[in-house]
């Protein structure tokens, strides 16, 4: 059974900080690309970032680009994004993303 569960989220103001992880089970993790996405109020969920799974090559959206830093680490299979110099506009719930599975989503909001 394949399992994604996130943690990390919370509240912060603009201009903070915050990490979000993803813990990953029951598939061959390390040989998968794995990717964030968010949902914000309102709109469709939008991707985020990806990283392949010899992180040799990351992929960001234009609006998270330079702020945003995906990275994993296939031992303990885990997936990170870090987020600074948070804005308003990257409020949403996040989510984990392999394939066609994923997680229950953490929530983020970024006060003004």
């Amino acid at each position: 059974q394949v399992r994604l569960v996130e943690s990390g989220g919370g509240l912060v103001q603009a201009g903070g900080s915050l990490s979000l992880a993803c813990a990953a089970s029951g598939l061959k993790f390390s040989s998968s690309t794995m990717g964030w996405f968010r949902l914000a109020p309102g709109k469709e969920r939008e991707f985020v970032a990806a990283i392949i799974w010899s992180a040799d090559s990351t992929h960001y959206a234009d609006s998270v680009e330079g702020r945003f830093t995906i990275s994993r680490d296939n031992a303990k299979n885990m997936v990170y994004l870090q987020m600074d110099n948070l804005e308003p506009g990257d409020t949403g719930v996040y989510y984990c993303n392999i394939g066609r599975f994923w997680g229950q989503g953490t929530q983020v909001t970024v006060s003004s």
